[in-house]
This record gives structure tokens, C-alpha cells and sequence, in this order.
């Protein structure tokens, strides 16, 4: 039962790529992610044939054109898509994209957002930038808002790994934002109390 639950999920295609650099990593987990859950019952070509109709345009146009008549003259062969999707990522990626995810990465900040969703962000970003272990929790302790940093820093036991981080930094932010929720609603209920004491308090109008 559980190989053929792919075949009844929706899953995204992958967006049209066109060899630009910072969009390459983003293309190969979609298209990833498809092969897996959509055609693990089609050959390697097909599955090849499929990633490159979403090749297109830009600089990938004439990459595309050569990989296809290497394909029709037998010159080239992958022994799976995987290894074809590395050569895309070898063709576009290079050292730029891990440059412009370092870059990415290091301008994040929480700000307004809740943490699961910086953390959503965070990972995006730290996907092929190079960055694990010590350095990528530093660039997530500068990231997030310095308040919940202070907490974690200062507690007995505070996390060391990336993921402690992540798991305790949520749990922080959320119980937070209940507070503020809570002391909110309290506000409010206060207010309207001393409203209808004020209204109670006024004399009748004389009838």
C-alpha cells in the first residue's frame, strides 16, 4: 500500500529554469521530490526526458540542446536521474549559488515573524550554503530576535546543536506569544469591565 500513496498526492512541478544561478537548488529539490513521488515506475531516460521539458530558456537553452543530442547519439548515459540532476547542479551551480545562499543567509532576521516561520526561511537559505554545526547555529542565534537568544543563552543547559536551536527556540517564541495573547485578552476584559462600571454609575435620566 504504501508505494502506491505517491501516486494519489499532489505534488508541485517544478517551476521553469532557465539556468539562473540562485534558482538551481530550488529546481533540483522539486524536481526531486516529483521523480520520487511520481514516476518511480518510469525508466531513467523518462525520467530524464521529464527534467529537461523544464529546462528553458536563458543560458539553459543551448546546455539543454547539447545534453539532448548526446542523449539521441548515445554519447552520454545516467545511471540514474539523480546523477543527472548533479550535473545541472554542476553545470549551474558552481560556487556562486553557494555564495549567494552565504550572502542570503547572513542578512536574515527574525523581525515579525513567528520562529517556525524564520525557521522555514533559515533552512532554505542554509540549504546549500555550506554552512553546519557551530557556524550555521551562530548565524541562527544572530538571526533570531535577541530577546529569545538572551533566554536560551542564559539558561543552565542551553542548546548546542542546530536542531536543540530550532526546537527550543520555538517552543520559547510560542510560549511568548500566548503570554502576550493572554495578557491581551485580559486587557481587553479589564477595559470592558470598567466600561459597564461607568456606565452603571451614571445617574438615570429623570423619567
Amino acid at each position: 500500500m504504501g508505494s502506491n500513496t505517491g501516486s494519489h498526492m499532489e505534488v508541485a512541478k517544478p517551476a521553469i529554469f532557465n539556468g539562473e544561478v540562485g534558482k538551481v537548488g530550488d529546481f533540483i529539490m522539486a524536481c526531486r521530490l516529483f521523480v520520487r513521488m511520481k514516476m518511480r515506475g518510469n525508466t531513467v531516460e523518462e525520467q530524464v526526458q521529464w527534467v529537461l521539458l523544464y529546462v528553458q530558456g536563458g543560458s539553459a537553452d543551448v546546455w539543454k540542446e547539447n545534453v539532448m543530442e548526446e542523449l539521441e547519439l548515445g554519447e552520454v548515459e545516467y545511471e540514474n536521474v539523480e546523477e543527472f540532476l548533479m550535473s545541472i547542479k554542476k553545470e549551474f551551480g558552481g560556487g556562486e549559488e553557494e555564495s549567494m545562499k552565504v550572502a542570503e543567509l547572513r542578512k536574515m532576521e527574525q523581525g515579525g515573524r513567528t520562529m517556525e516561520e524564520f525557521i522555514q526561511e533559515f533552512k532554505r537559505a542554509a540549504r546549500g550554503s555550506g554552512y553546519k554545526g557551530r557556524p550555521l547555529v551562530e548565524e541562527f542565534k544572530r538571526g533570531m530576535n535577541g530577546g529569545i537568544q538572551r533566554k536560551l543563552m542564559e539558561v543552565e543547559n542551553p542548546p548546542s546543536s542546530i536542531e536543540q536551536w530550532y526546537k527550543r527556540a520555538t517552543a520559547l517564541d510560542r510560549n511568548w506569544r500566548e503570554s502576550r495573547r493572554e495578557k491581551e485578552r485580559l486587557r481587553k476584559k479589564e477595559v470592558g469591565e470598567g466600561q459597564k462600571q461607568e456606565r452603571q454609575s451614571l445617574p438615570r435620566p429623570l423619567v
